[in-house]
């Protein structure tokens, strides 16, 4: 396992100044902004490595701190059919319900840390000419990063500000004025562009790659619904060496694996680089107990078609009403300082991402190279080849049990266009109350209440 640590005193003193009450205003960060703040390039690295820093987020539960990627789940996962809370309380609570505020935490968190992660990029761009050797490296790494965050903001809350450059603390404009999608995802795939231009394969899963670029711009095309542009970009990374894990569970415990494409590292029993999120998953043991915790509809699926995929959830020992998540059970030591990777991008999510691209928005596909890539990933659950047509209703199957708990449900409902008929079928048989309006989350309050009024809110909060 790759560990990231804030290599100098330099990165860490901008991990301190991204703390600051308004992430889009970077008043409190004059300081690291300044033109001449990295004078080396192996400085500037030290921001490179803040922004992976970043991603990890905080392993904490402060009300100040920002999460990232460790609390993702709640927008990726619980906003869909796969998981829930065992308790129904609190703000986990409305995101299985269907009734988040604009004043719920995790969302200010989430939304704080992504745009902490875009500050930190765009750190590192402003200051990029101070690099020499690894200047196309470090600009490829930050687009990467940048893109990503983006590209997460605008699938959760639609139209969000544009930061793409270090803010002026008096250009509230530029801070809280919210941009279309497509400005949004125009800067998206420009900047994985770079990435992809500037960086190679031989380097750390821990960190952005070419790769790891064409997979999420191949995700990026499909969203947007530029399906050869996708195709092309899935063939690409097929052809780079990575290979399916032959044991399915091994994916998320030989860390490192041929399988990833890109990983945000963890380390276990180390405050500043463990993670705390596949605690939070089980029975007492977390801070927090029991948040997401799989579906009904969820096991139903992964007991029907998962195949060997079914172990990504067991009973709840304690409690056998309940089933929990066990893709990412936390390895030795203590689980609150888990040191489980969380996987990005992996090469299974490409090869069915290869056969979406090929079906380009129709009903199924009798295509040879869509049949390859979606009997790999079904051949390697212990399942049967599919034989003459994938249709979507397959495809999104396939992508439910192979990608489950991983963050991606609630994008592929919306991606594919089902969202709106499969939560309200569920919300339905379950008692909640999901509208179309949930399908975005809100823009937080504390941050159309800094933002004077200038900042708009989604319809229905």
């Amino acid at each position: 396992m790759n560990k990231i640590y804030i290599i100098s005193i330099l990165a860490i003193a901008m991990a301190m100044a991204s703390c600051g009450d308004d992430f889009l205003n970077p008043s409190p960060t004059a300081a690291v902004s300044e033109a001449g703040f990295y004078e080396t390039e192996s400085q500037l690295e030290a921001g490179v490595i803040s922004m992976y820093d970043g991603l990890q987020g905080d392993n904490s539960v402060g009300s100040n701190d920002n999460r990232g990627v460790q609390i993702e789940f709640y927008m990726a996962e619980m906003l869909s059919d796969n998981t829930r809370t065992k308790s129904f309380e609190g703000e986990a609570a409305a995101f299985e319900g269907y009734t988040v505020a604009s004043t719920n935490g995790i969302v200010t968190d989430y939304y704080r840390s992504m745009y902490d992660i875009i500050f930190r990029a765009n750190t590192v761009l402003a200051n990029i000419d101070v690099a020499s050797d690894k200047r196309a490296q470090f600009e490829g790494e930050a687009k990467f990063v940048r893109a990503h965050a983006f590209f997460n903001l605008v699938r959760i809350f639609g139209d969000v500000p544009m930061i793409d450059e270090i803010v002026n603390p008096l250009d509230t404009d530029k801070q809280f004025t919210r941009v279309g999608g497509d400005q949004i995802y125009d800067l998206i795939i420009s900047d994985l562009g770079t990435a992809m231009a500037n960086l190679g394969n031989d380097g750390s899963k821990n960190r952005a790659s070419k790769a790891a670029a064409q997979a999420l711009l191949a995700k990026v095309h499909l969203t947007r619904g530029n399906y050869t542009e996708a195709q092309s970009l899935c063939e690409a990374v097929v052809g780079s060496g990575f290979a399916l894990e032959p044991n399915f569970m091994d994916i998320f415990t030989n860390e490192g694996n041929g399988e990833v494409i890109f990983a945000i590292g963890y380390a276990s029993d180390d405050a500043e680089n463990s993670q705390n999120f596949s605690s939070e998953w089980l029975n007492a043991v977390g801070r927090t107990t029991g948040v997401n915790y799989v579906t009904d509809e969820a096991v139903a699926a992964l007991d029907a078609i998962g195949g060997a995929r079914a172990a990504s959830y067991r009973v709840d020992d304690i409690q056998p009403i309940h089933n929990q998540v066990t893709k990412y059970l936390p390895d030795s030591g203590d689980p609150v300082l888990a040191g489980n990777d969380w996987i990005v991008l992996r090469y299974g999510d490409v090869l069915l991402m290869h056969v979406e691209a090929i079906m380009a928005g129709a009903s199924g596909t009798t295509s040879a190279a869509a049949l390859s890539s979606f009997n790999a990933v079904r051949e390697r659950a212990g399942l049967g080849a599919a034989a003459g047509e994938i249709t979507k209703q397959m495809l999104i199957d396939e992508r439910r049990v192979e990608l489950a708990f991983e963050n991606q449900r609630f994008f592929d409902l919306k991606r594919f266009g089902v969202a709106q008929a499969v939560l309200s079928e569920y919300s339905t048989n379950n008692g909640y109350s999901f509208d179309a309006s949930d399908l975005l989350l809100p823009i937080p309050q504390r941050e159309i209440n800094l933002s004077n009024g200038l900042l708009s809110q989604n319809p229905g909060y």
